[in-house]
């Protein structure tokens, strides 16, 4: 696999700029309040006319400890009880989706995220999954991929007990970084032995599939450092790995405020940090699969990309992204065809709008046939490094070199630089480019000249 990917030091100076990840395209950046309920609802209804397919993402916000470094929309508190009113609005959220939905709907794919989806109780897990069972059609012959992000701390084996018997068969675990000092950095301490656990835990019980994420760029972190993390989790043989560049936004991301500036690695650092990952990784056996990401050859996510059915949504590279994405919780978006909708982020405005029998979609955006095609062509570059012209042209009606006469210049220079071999018949992403294909899709992007690059992390 080293030969699908080459660290190029010259042409990751040259392209590691800042711009959007594309878990969807256009970008959340994008959405607009002339997007609500009732577009959400007729979306349903063409779904439901359709008999597609349903992805499910629920989100739990909360957390008993603040991760200075995190960007998600959370809750900090100590008080599990907080957790029963918004409980109480999200099924009533289950509710009113569900009176939208047909029974012959299946969920293929279920994920809880956060937050921290294991703060809640197991009274109040197994009440949550029994009202998603009551009112969505879940698979209960484990066909389905159902995942959990898990915070090892907040976990033990009858947690795992309990998640295997509720019908999850997939666990991402938060580890970030293993050394000691890093962790009281960024104030999450949290021990190997418990990391290794939950994993042997998620082995016994006969989990489908572990991931892993780390984070690089971390106050404190050094390439030896990192590189010992890296070894450690690779003995623990997760299924997948994500490895994550962190962004030090404090302007957007009030804990990032805590992090001590000084303490940050340097951009050499981080691209040492990087390459010895890429070369741990591959060397043991894990695929790139694009991004940030790793998986073992076995993985479905390695063999849906090798069979060029690999998709991206908001949940990452996926082998569903033919169901329809619905978001349910605070801050959660749907895709439903062409159709994106997220609801408040405000936790208070999502209880209240619930408690009144109203759905809290607040903005969202429908694709336009130009969106479609752009999507497209992001899709297929990002999640496998080719786009062939043909497919787009017979799809969308268009030339693609006059289509994209004024990108054409740009692909030029990225085929004389090395990233891209470009020929009639299409585009490849060579070895060299795969890990700036966030660089190359930006090219396509007819939102990113308007936009303010510094809300966006680096490529790498």
């Amino acid at each position: 696999m080293l030969d699908d990917l080459r660290w190029d030091s010259e042409l990751i100076r040259r392209y590691d700029l800042a711009g959007p990840r594309y878990t969807s395209y256009p970008t959340a950046v994008q959405f607009h309040s002339q997007v609500g309920a009732f577009e959400l609802l007729h979306a349903l209804r063409d779904s439901r006319k359709a008999s597609r397919p349903l992805s499910l993402y629920v989100h739990i916000p909360f957390c008993a400890n603040i991760c200075y470094y995190c960007a998600c929309n959370k809750v900090i508190t100590k008080d599990r009880s907080r957790s029963q009113a918004y409980l109480q609005r999200l099924e009533r959220e289950i509710s009113l989706i569900a009176a939208h939905v047909d029974d012959r709907q299946v969920v293929e794919q279920l994920h809880f995220g956060g937050g921290t989806p294991t703060f809640l109780s197991h009274v109040e897990l197994r009440q949550l999954m029994a009202h998603l069972r009551q009112h969505f059609t879940l698979l209960d012959d484990h066909s389905g991929d159902y995942g959990i992000e898990i915070d090892p701390r907040e976990a033990d084996w009858s947690t795992m007990g309990l998640l295997r018997e509720l019908g999850f068969n997939r666990v991402s675990l938060g580890v970030q970084d293993l050394d000691p000092l890093v962790q009281r950095a960024i104030n999450r301490l949290q021990s190997l032995e418990e990391t290794r656990a939950i994993v042997e835990a998620a082995r016994t019980l006969q989990f489908r599939s572990v991931n892993i994420d780390l984070i690089y760029g971390l106050p404190l972190q050094t390439p030896e450092g990192f590189a010992r993390t890296v070894e450690q989790v690779i003995a623990l043989q997760p299924d997948r790995l994500s490895v994550f560049n962190y962004a030090h936004l404090p302007e957007r991301f009030m804990p990032q405020r805590r992090i001590d500036i000084a303490q940050l690695p340097g951009p050499e650092h981080k691209l040492e940090m990087l390459q010895r990952t890429v070369e741990q990784l591959t060397g043991a056996g894990y695929r790139y699969i694009g991004m940030d990401h790793f998986a073992l050859p076995d993985d479905d996510l390695a063999i849906a990309q090798e069979e060029g059915t690999l998709q991206r949504n908001f949940q990452g590279y996926t082998t569903h992204g033919h169901c329809d994405l619905i978001g349910l919780g605070v801050s959660a978006i749907s895709q439903i065809g062409d159709l994106y909708a997220q609801n408040t982020s405000d936790l208070t405005e999502y209880q209240t709008l619930l408690a009144s029998d109203q759905l809290a979609t607040k903005r969202g955006l429908r694709c336009t046939e130009d969106d479609q095609l752009r999507r497209t062509i992001i899709s297929q570059l990002i999640c496998h490094f080719r786009l062939d012209f043909a497919p787009v042209e017979n799809e969308f009606s268009i030339h693609f070199r006059e289509h994209f006469r004024e990108q054409w210049p740009q692909l030029l220079t990225m085929a004389t630089d090395g990233l891209i071999h470009l020929d009639p018949k299409g585009i490849t992403v060579t070895p060299a480019g795969r890990l700036l294909v966030r660089s190359i899709c930006m090219v396509f992007d007819a939102y990113l000249a308007a936009q303010n690059r510094q809300r966006f992390s680096r490529v790498i």
